[in-house]
């Protein structure tokens, strides 16, 4: 039981934070859709939907945050100026979202 619950809020939380963890991960490299799903199962063992994924990765770049590009017969997606603006706050406010993290779970 405990397992099990712990795998659901696991889940929970990656995907509450997909689109932090796409910023986080573009600041690395260009990737595609198919790369992010790669991704988030290779590092997390679990597996996204295609359409949670593209319809997250058409949202951010129609909020300005990432910026597409066909190479190939593949999409790329990189981050924007104001992308890269957004995740640099988000990773420096890690202590405050720990700490709210924290203040949630207290009892």
């Amino acid at each position: 039981m405990e397992t099990k619950v712990i795998k659901q809020m696991h889940r929970r939380i990656i995907k509450s934070f997909l689109d932090v963890l796409i910023l986080a991960e573009l600041r690395k490299h260009v990737m595609s859709g198919y790369d992010i799903i790669g991704f988030i199962h290779n590092k997390f063992r679990m597996l996204v939907s295609s359409g949670t994924v593209y319809s997250l990765l058409y949202s951010m770049e129609r909020d300005e945050l990432i910026r597409g590009r066909w190479n190939q017969r593949k999409r790329v997606y990189m981050l924007t100026e104001k992308g890269e603006e957004t995740i640099k706050v988000i990773l420096n406010a890690n202590n405050e979202i720990q700490s709210l993290v924290r203040s949630l779970l207290a009892y």
